[in-house]
């Protein structure tokens, strides 16, 4: 359940999918809301970044478990130990409901903790710090990871390190952005468009991982070719 048939080099495959090759803003295009209100300054992106990281790493795990002890396929089964025969019970209709359960209230802890530690981040942030709730890059990353079942330790891998490629590419934007303040752009492509020409590159720059094929433990078919099978069907 900790690993399964996962091995240490597919732990750091995984981490650089998550991180590179299927960024969630770069390759997915989730969470682009506040991706483009929060990287005009390098400062506000960061603070942002770090609260997507902890959001979604502590939602992720705190999902993986509400998945595998509430609502997947035969996981009331621990409830046999009490005598309660919950064999024919399927709460898979509330899983949704409970992702983004979990997601807001750690998005409302991480308010408070911010407001009390850092009231300029709190106030540069503004209405997008509690936009995090409903962050379709954060649900992603919790759907994926049980879509492909990951077993504990790759799925807080993989949470962590999406989290960790959304932060970096609102950072690398946010520099980009403030360099480009002072920049002679065309005055057709100021403000949003220079911003999309700009992520459109990164991400053709980020395909350039997509060679690297650790993720996947030795006589497993990859993530790709299942979904492949799944679409097909």
């Amino acid at each position: 359940m900790l690993m399964g048939p996962y091995e240490s080099i597919n732990l750091l495959g995984l981490f650089i999918q998550a991180v590179f090759i299927e960024n969630f803003l770069l390759a997915n295009f989730l969470g682009m809301c506040t991706y483009l209100a929060c990287s005009t300054k390098l400062k506000t992106a960061n603070g942002l970044g770090v609260a997507v990281v902890f959001v979604l790493t502590i939602s992720g795990m705190l999902n993986w478990c509400v998945h595998a002890f509430v609502t997947g396929p035969g996981a009331l089964s621990w409830l046999g130990y009490f005598g309660l025969d919950v064999a024919n019970i399927d709460l898979n209709f509330l899983e949704f409901l409970l992702f983004i359960s979990v997601i807001a209230g750690f998005t409302q802890i991480l308010e408070i903790l911010i407001e009390r530690f850092s009231p300029a981040l709190y106030m540069s942030l503004g209405l997008y710090l509690p936009l995090i709730a409903v962050n379709c890059a954060i649900l992603g990353a919790c759907l994926f990871a049980v879509t492909r079942e990951y077993p504990f330790l790759p799925n807080l891998v993989y949470v962590f390190a999406s989290g960790a490629g959304w932060w970096l590419a609102i950072a690398l934007i946010a520099a980009i952005r403030e360099r480009l303040a002072s920049a002679n752009v065309v005055p057709a492509l100021r403000g949003m468009g220079i911003t999309f020409m700009m992520t459109g590159l990164m991400s053709m720059a980020f395909q350039g991982f997509t060679g690297i094929k650790l993720a996947n433990p030795s006589g497993t078919v990859p993530i790709s070719e299942v979904e492949k099978q799944v679409a097909s069907k």
